[in-house]
């Protein structure tokens, strides 16, 4: 049973940091596609940030472009997201995926909530 679990979310004041993790469990990734993505009050689930598993390459919103890092730790099977600078904007639950490629993502995580006062 494949399962993401994402972690670290919470109350922040704009200009501060968090780091979200996500822990994936129930198969190989290796081939895999992970990501985060993030839904606001009222608005649809964006794309945020996503990573390849097997070479590390990054792609980002440009919404978060230079704030935010992706990273992933093979050993932990874990993906990370370092936000900096953080924005009232920014304000959402966060969502972890996986998926194939960057059109299918077939696994969620339950989300977590980030909080950014001003």
């Amino acid at each position: 049973q494949v399962q993401l679990v994402e972690s670290g979310g919470g109350l922040v004041q704009a200009g501060g940091s968090l780091r979200l993790s996500c822990a994936a469990s129930g198969r190989t990734f290796s081939s895999y596609f992970m990501g985060w993505f993030r839904q606001a009050p009222g608005k649809e689930r964006t794309f945020v940030a996503r990573i390849t598993w097997s070479n590390g390459f990054t792609y980002y919103a440009d919404s978060v472009k230079g704030r935010f890092t992706i990273s992933r730790d093979n050993a932990k099977n874990t993906v990370y997201l370092q936000m900096n600078s953080l924005k009232p904007e920014d304000t959402a639950v966060y969502y972890c995926a996986a998926g194939p490629d960057s059109g299918n993502w077939n696994y969620w995580g339950q989300g977590t909530q980030v909080t950014v006062s001003s």
